[in-house]
């Protein structure tokens, strides 16, 4: 496991704090922590959270995808607060907890279906590598608009930034956000 903090680096500013969890005290979402943390620098709270809901709520892919997209990312960062956080939102759009699971594991290990694939391969390849394979793009052409993979690679790339900054200050997982997943049952 790759080292991170166990406590906050930067603590969540106490104003903000409040006012997040005022904020989403009727929200199924709980990212009080993030809000209060990056409030240390208004453009970077500012930008990252409107790009975020951007991708979030008003992108034009399969909400489902996009969860699969940022879940992989999230787990090859090994952000536990991003990964806790978007389990929530895969489940709200149809992901199962087995399947949440089989994300953490190599694609092989799991019967995903063939678009799922390439989009696995491509947050794999730009994790690796910061470049969608010539392979993978043809997979990810042959299955999506040029418009939904520039919004695939936008997600992903976008969530690593956010994995980064959240691993690098020690965000702390909120109340109810889960953390790495079990594995199914047999």
């Amino acid at each position: 496991m790759p080292n991170r903090p166990s406590t906050p680096r930067v603590e969540p500013l106490p104003k903000a704090l409040e006012e997040a969890k005022e904020a989403m005290r009727s929200s199924a979402v709980n990212a009080a922590n993030v809000a209060a943390t990056l409030a240390h620098n208004e453009m970077v709270s500012v930008g990252v959270g409107r790009f975020s809901r951007q991708l979030l709520f008003r992108g034009s892919v399969s909400p489902r995808l996009r969860e699969i997209v940022i879940l992989r990312m999230g787990w090859n960062c090994q952000s536990v607060y991003e990964f806790g956080q978007h389990t929530l939102f895969g489940l709200d759009v149809g992901l199962t907890p087995p399947e949440i699971y089989w994300l953490t594991r190599s694609v092989g290990e799991h019967n995903w279906a063939e678009d799922e694939i390439a989009l696995l391969e491509m947050v794999d390849d730009l994790y690796d590598d910061d470049c969608v394979s010539d392979a993978t793009w043809m997979k990810l052409t042959h299955f999506f608009s040029v418009s939904e993979v520039l919004e695939f690679m936008a997600a992903a790339l976008q969530y690593r930034l956010v994995s980064g900054l959240l691993n690098s200050c020690g965000v702390q997982r909120d109340a109810g956000v889960p953390g790495w997943p079990e594995a199914p049952k047999p």
